[in-house]
């Protein structure tokens, strides 16, 4: 490369590690995503920094945690001034009372330092930390979704100054904006950096949401890779339950149909990259906010699938995949823990951008395991999650999971039972590394939160958030059980 690399950073929505092609799942079919990770590398072990979708996108652009940029849960408020779009009153679910609030503010996003360093940035799709339709700091070109989710086939979006109703498939129309960003921005003599946002693989997942030529794929799927369980206890009505034979082939379905989508729009934007010679120029990255369960652990949701909420390795752990040119090591797979705290270090350095990192960011570039993904790391060695007053830390192969509100404390031995079948709290035979995970998790969250966006002090249900967490009635607190043991 003769110049700064370019970047295209893609992000699924809702979308777990377990769910790419892989010899652990031979049903899912993503081609795309498995040529990106033939030529690239794979970190088998990438966490987000919370299991809901805001908190991790917050996490991931500002390198902060939840207590510390205060994006607490999915944003239900904030996300524009809906006084301004009478039109779209006839939009399903579209709050009128709505007002912008930018979350972010007072945190300075990776986007920004690559546009001081010379950067030309682009977005299309999710974006989601409030006021989304205000082109952000950084952006160039600025295509989003007026709200957060939305339905595959009605989505609000925003472009050209206007808000409107779209008939056409999101996926599609997030692939073709960012063909378009890059036929524009592959003009420019500087690099670019372009952010690709997915709302796959996110419910809805009925049938009338996908195409059917990617539903048609999984006709006559068993899905036998995804558990097939009685309901969770703690299960809640987020999202669509797969209760029962039926639902769960709809749902299921949807699901795999949605991440197919997607992955052949991966591969429109790959393709483009090679017909326009940037091969060799061009850092791939592919990811997403969070994980998600599909019944595992009888579970359909992420982390606020439950209450309270759950970090089980479904919820938490989340594909990362990153193909940088001239890799001395293509189709290698990573096995150092790594966490989305270390995007925003990671992609400035790739990068080659001058800026000080701020002592509340705990990431560290992995610029180093992606050249030598091989070699044991021993100082990449803890990650740690938050949601609320529920909050975790991994370290080697020992788990534990803290409840300072609703809820017991949990401890899994991963090596020895990876499925977290069994709670070894309370196991005396365990009380000293117990003890030792503890101190060391609180000792971390101490060190980078600010102490007026501490997650312990609010009472998230998972049914968002609609204020500034230090606010009055900042969280819906409505919790709906879907089954009571």
């Amino acid at each position: 490369m003769k110049r700064k690399p370019n970047i295209i950073f893609v992000m699924a929505d809702d979308q777990g590690a377990w769910a790419v092609e892989s010899e652990k799942n031979t049903e899912i079919k993503t081609p795309n995503l498995k040529r990106l990770a033939q030529n690239g590398v794979t970190f088998n072990e990438f966490y987000c920094a919370s299991p809901v979708c805001s908190p991790a996108r917050a996490s991931i652009v500002t390198g902060k945690i939840p207590s510390c940029h205060g994006v607490q849960d999915w944003l239900k408020k904030g996300n524009l001034d809906a006084w301004k779009y009478p039109h779209m009153a006839k939009l399903p679910e579209f709050n009128m009372e709505d007002k912008a609030i930018d979350y972010l503010e007072e945190h300075k996003t990776y986007i920004e330092y690559l546009a001081e360093n010379g950067y030309h940035c682009a977005l299309s799709g999710k974006w989601h930390l409030g006021d989304n339709i205000t082109k952000k700091k950084g952006f160039e070109y600025y295509f989003t979704i007026g709200r957060g989710g939305c339905h595959y086939y009605q989505a609000d979006v925003f472009e050209e100054g206007n808000l409107s109703i779209s008939k056409k498939y999101i996926t599609d129309t997030i692939t073709n904006h960012a063909l378009e960003y890059l036929e524009r921005l592959s003009e420019e003599e500087a690099p670019f950096y372009l952010s690709v946002h997915y709302t796959s693989p996110h419910s809805p997942w009925d049938e009338s949401e996908h195409p059917k030529e990617f539903r048609d794929l999984y006709k006559d799927c068993q899905f036998h890779g995804t558990p097939n369980l009685p309901i969770h206890p703690w299960q809640i009505n987020t999202c669509p339950i797969g209760d029962t034979p039926e639902k769960r082939k709809e749902y299921l379905t949807g699901y795999y149909a949605a991440i197919s989508a997607m992955d052949a729009g991966i591969g429109k934007i790959l393709e483009r990259v090679r017909e326009k010679g940037l091969e060799q120029d061009t850092i791939v990255i592919f990811t997403a906010d969070n994980g998600m369960n599909m019944g595992h652990h009888g579970i359909w949701g992420k982390g606020n699938g439950t209450y309270p909420p759950n970090m089980y390795e479904s919820s938490i752990r989340v594909p990362f995949i990153i193909r940088v040119p001239e890799s001395p090591f293509p189709g290698t797979i990573c096995s150092a823990m790594a966490s989305q705290y270390d995007i925003f270090p990671t992609i400035l350095s790739l990068a080659g951008c001058k800026f000080e990192q701020d002592p509340l960011q705990p990431g560290k570039s992995l610029e180093e395991q992606i050249n030598h993904p091989l070699e044991e790391q021993s100082d990449r060695i803890v990650v740690f999650d938050e949601y609320s007053k529920t909050r975790m830390i991994k370290k080697c192969n020992m788990k534990y999971i803290h409840r300072y509100g609703d809820g017991p404390c949990e401890v899994y031995d991963l090596a020895k039972d990876p499925d977290e079948t069994q709670n070894l709290f309370g196991n005396p035979d365990y009380e000293r590394q117990i003890q030792g995970l503890k101190t060391e998790m609180e000792e971390w969250f101490n060190q980078y939160t600010i102490p007026k966006m501490d997650g312990r002090k609010f009472d998230v249900t998972g049914r968002g958030q609609e204020k500034m967490c230090y606010e009055d009635d900042a969280f819906d607190q409505s919790v709906e059980f879907y089954y009571k043991a």
